[in-house]
């Protein structure tokens, strides 16, 4: 190879700097969001207004435990669960998921905001305001449910009815399809999303009715998008990466990138495919706060690289033409 070819190779490595850099930053952050398709009762809430619900049931989950958690709807998760679930949440706080500052989900009553539900094919819907790639679960209560005793694990199918990994992104929330068993009068429906690029995971409860209309109820209804702009201003709900104790997340995330075991094990309740320890590749559209600032440096590096090489062909070049 001539003196004078490294020379362009060089320079062409050096254009391509800048392309490597702006695809390595071209990464979003975190995961949040909420079922809205059968409507959570976080969700139902929050179109209701933070500051003012309409429902009984949505005023006394004010009254236990303020406007912040409605304000933060798309954050009802754990941060290092790693499909552990069954383990880290106690019977009575599957709603809240153990978190006091949504306790006020966990309220056994037959009057919260519902959807109706019939048996067969079904369109779901989880609004994702900021996606990652992962395992979506849906479980069902048994035949018997009672909605007015807090709600067990045993109160729950033991297998999901409808799991889908990687749902499809529609227009900001992921869309997928389930078979719904056949069932009658009120019952629940218990999401959860286990991200297969970090340990944390996100959780719902929908109510829902079947036999026709919301028994007594009032229907839910999902926020529209008008509604999650003009409330995003107060939302401390960091989607850097970071849900609920972002000290907590960061620890785990980066434990769980490692490949190291989570402390607790998998759980024997359906969440256990992501609960393996391996080590995970990002997702990608996933990501953490630092995701960034890693792209940012490798780009540096690769931009200073390909100048040195260019400048020392540079004066081989030179040398050889003397």
């Amino acid at each position: 190879m001539t003196a004078r070819r490294k020379v362009t190779m060089a320079a062409a490595a050096l254009g391509l700097a800048p392309l490597a850099l702006a695809g390595l930053t071209a990464t979003p952050a975190a995961a949040h969001g909420s079922m809205t398709d059968p409507v959570s009762r976080i969700a139902a809430c929050h179109a209701e207004g933070p500051e003012s619900p309409d429902s009984a049931a949505c005023k006394a989950l004010v009254a236990a435990g303020g406007t912040q958690p409605l304000y933060d709807w798309n954050e009802v998760n754990l941060p290092a669960v790693a499909g552990a679930h069954r383990s880290q949440i106690p019977d009575g706080k599957l709603c809240s998921v153990g978190r006091d500052k949504y306790k006020g989900l966990d309220a056994p009553r037959t009057d919260w905001p519902s959807s109706p539900m019939s048996a067969g094919s079904k369109t779901f819907q989880w609004r994702a305001t900021a996606p990652h790639v992962g395992t979506m679960d849906l479980y069902i209560t048994k035949d018997g449910y009672d909605p007015t005793k807090p709600l067990k694990w045993s109160d729950l199918e033991s297998q999901p009815f409808v799991s889908v990994t990687n749902p499809k992104l529609v227009n900001g929330s992921f869309v997928f399809q389930g078979n719904v068993p056949q069932k009658q009068g009120r019952h629940l429906v218990f999401s959860v999303l286990q991200r297969s690029d970090s340990p944390e995971a996100f959780y719902t409860c929908s109510d829902v009715v079947f036999g026709g209309g919301t028994a007594g109820a009032p229907r839910a209804q999902a926020p529209t998008e008008t509604q999650l702009e003009q409330t995003a201003a107060k939302s401390t709900v960091d989607h850097g990466g970071h849900g609920g104790d972002s000290h907590a997340e960061t620890k785990a995330n980066a434990k769980y990138a490692s490949g190291q075991k989570s402390d607790k094990g998998a759980d024997a309740h359906g969440g256990g495919h992501a609960a393996q320890g391996e080590s995970k590749a990002l997702a990608e559209t996933g990501g953490d706060s630092s995701t960034p600032y890693i792209a940012a440096g490798g780009g540096l590096v690769l931009a200073i690289g390909t100048g040195v090489v260019f400048m020392s062909a540079r004066r081989r070049a030179t040398s050889v033409g003397r």
